[in-house]
């Protein structure tokens, strides 16, 4: 079975090399796709250097920047892999736990798995705001959904590649998370498992970009998308 790792990428020159390190050190038949997002910190340079090196690695450059979301859709509609999973570019989530995300699907009980940061593994201690902030959208987004995941948005989402290539996402930025589970939690039947993930927070000043309007925008995406989805239903 092959993994496709989608990795969304804007301006990550102090990072991106050791997390490519990470990812393509993981034991599984692997083709990294990673979207650059409109960097101009020098991470082109660096991913083309990456490119040419290891043949498991297509860079996909957007025209400019267009938002997280816009690069996880092009990610994956290139997907050819089996299994499809999102990694984030900077250093917060482990690929080391690639196996224990993907293993609900190999064993044929799952068609989504979701990573887990508050189900009781490690994790840098942060901001408590921001974890509210996750927590409550979190809720928000069960209410419509009727799911009861207990972290909405993580980055660590894994899915068969033909579920997500079946649906329609239309979030350009951070509003693909919540988008992405209202439009799972209305396709019937689907597996949905979540997993303990360990999780290494960064700063805003060591590069964070998520921010107070992008919460906005959450809610707008849980409304729109969750609640009316779940009254189509």
């Amino acid at each position: 079975m092959q993994l496709s790792v989608v990795m969304p990428c804007y301006n990550e020159k102090d990072t991106i090399r050791d997390i490519v390190a990470q990812v393509l050190a993981q034991p599984f038949d692997m083709e990294l796709l990673i979207v650059d997002d409109g960097s101009k910190d020098g991470t082109r340079d660096i991913l083309a250097e990456l490119g040419a090196a290891h043949p498991q690695i297509r860079v996909l450059l957007q025209p400019q920047n267009m938002g997280k979301g816009a690069a996880l859709r092009r990610g994956f509609q290139e997907a050819k892999g089996d299994i499809v999973l999102v990694q984030d570019a900077d250093l917060e989530y482990d690929p080391g736990e690639y196996g224990a995300l993907m293993a609900p699907i190999l064993a044929g009980k799952a068609d989504v798995v979701y990573g887990s940061r508050f189900a009781g593994q490690s994790h840098r201690v942060l901001y408590f705001w921001h974890s509210v902030g996750n927590r409550l959208l979190t809720i928000f987004s069960n209410m419509a959904t009727d799911l009861n995941l207990s972290d909405m948005e993580t980055c660590y989402k894994v899915f068969r590649r033909e579920v997500i290539q079946s649906i329609r996402l239309e979030e350009d930025r951070f509003g693909i998370e919540p988008e992405m589970t209202a439009k799972l939690a209305a396709k019937p039947g689907l597996r949905i498992f979540e997993v303990p993930i360990s999780y290494n927070g960064r700063t805003y000043a060591e590069g964070k970009k998520i921010g107070v309007k992008d919460g906005f925008r959450a809610v707008y995406a849980i409304s729109k998308y969750g609640i009316l989805t779940r009254a189509r239903r």
